[in-house]
């Protein structure tokens, strides 16, 4: 018999974290566990009001399916019991973990895959003004990736003023849909003028269709435009790269079958992450090997980490743990 515990857990953030959306100021994240034979598998997933999660809605999802999971049901049963979000991903890790211990197995060793290895993250820079993400760019100069929130209006000033504190550093750019069709071909001028090798969604989903009409002079990454692999076809003409992020996607599971059909259809991939703990970034390393970009900065933001964390060198994380994760 499997067991099922669900629990809201808080992590302080250092600092704010500023989006074009919003900022605040801790991390909320939903942490899934079963437990089936003396074993312990755990999931951490992130419920996201842009996708119409609360807390509340993805603790009650979860609930929902307590009653079959004690009765038997597993991994590939869930993919069918619960639509992409962050409340499938808690469970679907929270199955990989689960399985990886019983057998006393690494999950890259159940999949057939390399073993993960350190690798550079990307380190968020929130939205601010040009002079306050030109002063938290110069203090991070050290880190070889920096990612810029942006926002919408000043975006060209921020990117000049970031640019000129850190001439060395790699940019990467997420407007998170704040731009539109009118400033979007400035915009991207603007970051080829400040060298920068990726923009993330700038235009809101299902507004996006001027990007397969225009020369897209810096590569394009979709991110809120893209969950699962349903659609993923439609986007080939409007963007460059996908990010994948596991809260997304529902899982582990649907994450690595996205990233092989994306690779197919020729994107290059992103790993992204929300806002949370190690606990919620060990997956999202499984699927690193074959990404251009990795941005699983989260537990950097946070002003402690969860015991057994992932272990980070200025932007070089390592991998997991099995007493984290996997």
């Amino acid at each position: 018999m499997t067991e099922l515990d669900v629990r809201v857990e808080r992590f302080p953030i250092a600092g704010k974290f500023v989006i074009s959306r919003g900022a605040k100021t801790e991390a909320v994240v939903v942490v899934a566990t079963l437990t089936s034979g003396g074993f312990k598998g755990r999931g951490e997933s992130v419920p996201y009001a842009r996708y119409g999660e609360s807390v509340e809605s993805v603790l009650a999802q979860i609930e929902s399916l307590r009653d079959a999971i004690e009765a038997g049901e597993d991994r590939h049963g869930l993919q069918k019991r619960l639509p992409p979000g962050a409340a499938r991903n808690a469970l679907d890790c929270a199955f990989w973990d689960l399985a990886a211990k019983q057998v006393g197995l690494r999950v890259y060793e159940l999949l057939d895959l390399p073993a993960p290895k350190p690798l550079t993250t990307a380190f968020t820079i929130s939205a601010g003004t040009p002079a306050e993400m030109a002063e938290a760019a110069a203090r991070a100069s050290p880190r070889p990736l920096l990612k810029l929130k942006l926002a919408g209006e000043g975006d060209a000033e921020r990117l000049a003023a970031v640019r000129a504190a850190t001439p060395d550093a790699m940019l990467i750019v997420d407007a998170n849909e704040a731009w539109s069709e009118s400033r979007l071909e400035p915009l991207l001028e603007a970051c080829a003028l400040a060298g920068v090798a990726l923009v993330e969604q700038p235009l809101p989903a299902g507004q996006d269709k001027i990007l397969a009409k225009i020369r897209r002079i810096v590569p394009v990454a979709a991110d809120e435009s893209v969950h699962d692999r349903p659609g993923l076809e439609a986007l080939r003409d409007r963007y460059d790269a996908i990010n994948i992020k596991l809260d997304k996607t529902g899982g582990l599971t649907e994450a690595l079958a996205l990233a092989e059909e994306a690779k197919g259809l020729g994107f290059d991939l992103m790993i992204g992450c929300m806002v949370a703990s190690s606990l919620a970034m060990a997956p999202a390393l499984i699927l690193t090997g074959d990404a251009r970009f990795v941005d699983l900065d989260g537990p950097l933001l946070l002003a402690q980490d969860r015991p057994a964390g992932l272990h980070y060198e200025g932007s070089t994380v390592f991998p997991a743990t099995p007493d984290l994760w996997g």
